[in-house]
């Protein structure tokens, strides 16, 4: 995307472009994670994945607030993707997509087949985002969430072929 056209989709937070994610991000992100999930990953969760290696990136805000960020763990010839947040007062401008984009390159670039996502079915947004991009719905796990009242929610697993 051209600068121009960013500013336009991006009014409050042009992005800077993607970087690995590092441990300093966590504070910020975990603000995100509070803000935009009732059951948001932990400071560990994260740790665990920079830790272990997993393909990670933040995307600044022209201020270098994070703006958005993503997990993915590659397996044989599948790209895993384990997070994508944009964070909530940004959300609807387009950068979820263009997070997408940057998770299928970073897939097609690793010579991976495939991209495969667990989302719950109660998060209708990102059902409708990653629907409209091309991931078909393969399958659910029970019982995968945890949810309200000491409940789990199912969870879709969604699949895009590259």
């Amino acid at each position: 995307m051209s600068s121009v056209r960013e500013s336009m989709l991006f009014p409050d937070a042009q992005p800077m472009g993607l970087a690995p994610m590092q441990v300093d991000d966590l504070d910020q992100i975990l603000v995100i994670e509070n803000v935009a999930y009732p059951f948001p990953w932990t400071r560990g969760n994260f740790l665990d994945s920079i830790y272990s290696g997993y393909e990670t990136a933040v995307l600044r805000d022209r201020s270098q607030r994070i703006a958005g960020y993503f997990l993915v763990m590659l397996a044989v010839d599948e790209a895993h993707l384990l997070n994508i947040t944009v964070r909530p007062d940004l959300q609807g401008y387009g950068l979820g997509r263009h997070l997408l984009d940057k998770v299928g390159d970073l897939a097609r670039g690793k010579e991976m087949v495939s991209v495969l996502l667990e989302v719950r079915p109660s998060n209708e947004r990102a059902l409708e985002v990653y629907r409209r991009y091309g991931y078909q719905s393969i399958g659910r796990r029970k019982a995968y969430y945890p949810a309200a009242d000491n409940t789990r929610e199912d969870a879709i697993v969604m699949r895009l072929m590259l």
